[in-house]
Order: C-alpha cells, then sequence, then structure tokens
C-alpha cells in the first residue's frame, strides 16, 4: 500500500497504449482507466500510440516514451499503466525513461483482485496468479521496487516476497498449487453431491459492473458488496431461492469477466469459473444502460464457449433498464430489469423456470390410500405442497421428480 493510499488519496497514474489494430484499443484504454480507478488511482493523462508492430525495447517508440515522461514531470504522475503484458527487460527499459514506476494491465488487475479477494481460497488464487506472472518479470519488478517503494501492482505477496530467489518462490508456488488442488477436490466433491441430491444450479455470469451482485442481492437478501466498481466481489457467494414452479435453485455468483481477459487470471480463477460449465442454467446479466452492451456480451459469449458452456441453457437477463428511455425487446429467453428497483424480476423468475431443463414437474394427483409408499417416494424426491384427505384418496399438489412423473401420471387428476 503507498503512502497515498493510506491517507486515502489517489496515485496519479498515466495510461499508454500501443494500437496496432489487433483490438479496439480506445475502447480497452476506457476500461483500463475504469480498472485504475478501482485501484484507487486518478488518471491525469492517455498516451495511444498508433504503429504497426511494438517496439521491441520500450514497445512504444522512443519519442513518446520521452513525451510520456515529461508528462509525468509536469503533471506528478507516479506510476504509467500499459494496457498490454510488459515483459521485464521491457519494464525496466521504460522505467530508465519515465522514472516512475511502470506496471502492465495484468498487474493492475491482480493489484485489485488481492486487495479485494476475502476467502482463503480466494486470496490463495491471487497469489499464485501474482507469483506466476511475476516469476518471470522479476529483473524487472525488483529493481522497480527496491528503487520506487511499491504501491499498485505490488500488493498481495508483498516487496519482501518478489524480492526472494526464484527458488523460494517456485517452493511457494507448488505449496499454493497443493493448497488449491485439495480445495478444488472439496468443491468438485460438493458438486458430484449436488448432482446426487438433485440439486438445481444456475450461474449468474456477465461483464464486471453488470449488476450481479446487486440481482442476488434482491433475490436473497445475500448481503453480498455491490458497488460501482470493477470486480467489487472476487469471491463464490451461493444462495437458493424458489422458482414459481415450486422448484429449488441454488444461484451462484461468479467473479466478473471483462474484455481481453489475461489468461493468466482465467487459470487463477478457473475453479469459479467452472460453476458455470457445471450449472443447469446460465443467468447472463449485462448492462443495458452501457453503450458497448453488446461488445461486452459478446466478450461474455466468448468466455463462456472456452469454458465449455455453449450447450446449457441460459437466460439473457438485461439489468439496469430503468436508465434507458427506449423500448427494449424480450422474448423466451430474453427479460429487462432493473435489479436495483425490483422492475421485471417476477417475468425473469418465471424465464428461468421454463428454461431450466425439466427436472421436476408439479402436478395435482389423488392418490390412494394403499399407494401411501409413492407419497413417501414423491416427499423424499421432491416437494409436497399441500395434502388434503379425501374419501377417495389424498388429494395432493406436489412437486414431483422426474423419475416418478410416468408413474404419477396414473393419479393424475384431470382439469
Amino acid at each position: 500500500m503507498t503512502v497515498n493510499e493510506q491517507n486515502n488519496a489517489p496515485v496519479k497514474a498515466i495510461l499508454a497504449a500501443l494500437d496496432n489494430g489487433s483490438y479496439d484499443t480506445a475502447a480497452s484504454v476506457e476500461e483500463l482507466e475504469e480498472l485504475a480507478k478501482t485501484a484507487n488511482a486518478e488518471v491525469v493523462a492517455k498516451v495511444i500510440q498508433k504503429r504497426p508492430s511494438a517496439d521491441s525495447a520500450t514497445v512504444l517508440g522512443e519519442g513518446k516514451i520521452e513525451e510520456i515522461a515529461e508528462l509525468a514531470e509536469s503533471l506528478g504522475a507516479e506510476l504509467l499503466v500499459f494496457d498490454t503484458e510488459l515483459t521485464a527487460s521491457e519494464i525496466r527499459n521504460i522505467e530508465d525513461v519515465v522514472n516512475i514506476r511502470v506496471i502492465d494491465r495484468t498487474m493492475l488487475i491482480l493489484d485489485i483482485f488481492a486487495a479485494r479477494a476475502v476467502t482463503n481460497e480466494g486470496k490463495l488464487q491471487v497469489e499464485l496468479a501474482q507469483l506466476r506472472y511475476r516469476l518471470p518479470r522479476l529483473m524487472g519488478i525488483g529493481r522497480s521496487l527496491s528503487r520506487l517503494g511499491g504501491g499498485i501492482g505490488t500488493r498481495g505477496p508483498g516487496e519482501k516476497q518478489l524480492e526472494t530467489d526464484k527458488r523460494h518462490i517456485r517452493r511457494r508456488i507448488e505449496k499454493l498449487e497443493s493448497e488449491l488442488k485439495e480445495l478444488t477436490e472439496r468443491r468438485e466433491f460438493s458438486r458430484r453431491r449436488r448432482k446426487k441430491d438433485n440439486v438445481l444450479t444456475g450461474a449468474i455470469v456477465g461483464y464486471t459492473n453488470a449488476g450481479k451482485s446487486t440481482l442476488l442481492n434482491r433475490l436473497t437478501d445475500a448481503g453480498v458488496l455491490a458497488e460501482n466498481k470493477l470486480f467489487a466481489t472476487l469471491d463464490l457467494t451461493s444462495r437458493s431461492i424458489e422458482l414459481p414452479d415450486g422448484r429449488s435453485l441454488l444461484l451462484i455468483d461468479t467473479v466478473g469477466l471483462i474484455r481481453r481477459l489475461p489468461h493468466h487470471l482465467v487459470e487463477a480463477f478457473k475453479s469459479t469459473l467452472e460453476e458455470a460449465a457445471c450449472a443447469d442454467i446460465i443467468l447472463h446479466v449485462s448492462d443495458i444502460s452501457d453503450p458497448e452492451a453488446m461488445d461486452k456480451t459478446v466478450t461474455t459469449q466468448k468466455i463462456l464457449a472456452e469454458l465449455g458452456c455453449g450447450e446449457i441453457p441460459s437466460v439473457s437477463i438485461l439489468n439496469k433498464a430503468d436508465l434507458v428511455d427506449y423500448d427494449i425487446p424480450e422474448d423466451d429467453t430474453t427479460v429487462k430489469i432493473s435489479a436495483k428497483s425490483g422492475e421485471g424480476i417476477e417475468r425473469m423468475l418465471e424465464l428461468i423456470a421454463k428454461n431450466l431443463p425439466e427436472s421436476a414437474k408439479r402436478m395435482k394427483l389423488l392418490i390412494p390410500y394403499d399407494k401411501a409408499g409413492f407419497s413417501a417416494q414423491i416427499r423424499e424426491n421432491g416437494k409436497i405442497f399441500s395434502e388434503e384427505y379425501t374419501a377417495d384418496g389424498v388429494l395432493t399438489d406436489a412437486l414431483v421428480d422426474i423419475k416418478l412423473v410416468k408413474q404419477a401420471t396414473e393419479y393424475l387428476i384431470k382439469d
């Protein structure tokens, strides 16, 4: 933590990016600015250079780096953040010119993760990702730390950890991998147990800051931190809700996604993101008031496809509908809502129930008294809402497990 952060004053930062036409640089830099703000930095300048390829020593051209050095001095900047991954030699070469601390996009995101991880697993995942990323960059970062004294991009393992030799860090990585493997095995056991117990799960996914945690709080009073910052929540939260058809659904809030999500971070939070791949339904939340909502939706869908979620039923939840003044089309898999006000929540729950794979069916049955054993089966595998004893048997309103539906049809009351 820097001196500025201790008194809550933001660190003055300059953002830099190379535009070689390989991605939407302007949009990516805007996102980088949001990330910087989340890490308590004040962006005082943004520098984008168009060139066909990166300079082998400093990414941007020599003249542009010198221009940044002058900017840093005149604006009192303390930090330069590149919107691309840097090598140790690039960090060292750039710092030699600009004379302020240099970090890249991934280091910035990892720093935010380190500050916001709460659970033991989250902290272990962050530290492992940081060490794996920083190990080949120790020469550049070590020099930076000794000369410039820590700050954004150095939280988590800490300066002391980073200054140790590579052998010690590799031992630490092995220990973290071992601890996370145990936690992953426990998580996998929990998944298998849920499947065995026929527990339906829904993964809440989407771009960071789309309102996933606010939605979970609206549905369950989960008490999850929800604020207007990127990566407001990192740790896995799960809560159960009841759908209109009587079925229960375990909602799982996953870490927010971002454009150009570094593979280091996908690996670090793979166990969390795997919850989406193992879910019965995916609830894709997007901020419909965001001008880039469509691009961000594509980003989310691409990452989900990479995780193997392409065949899982999904519902598109267009959040923050109260902030737009135009008509938003809806269909059988799309619903507009406001997680903040509650608008559209009832229809959303109906769509979730409609698109969720049929695991149980609500039925009104008249079960003869001599078939009491079947009533017990329904109770054990499903849910009984009401029972009324009549002369002909037990009038039962029940949620019947799909395996028992065929047998239950024998006692079905015709409307």
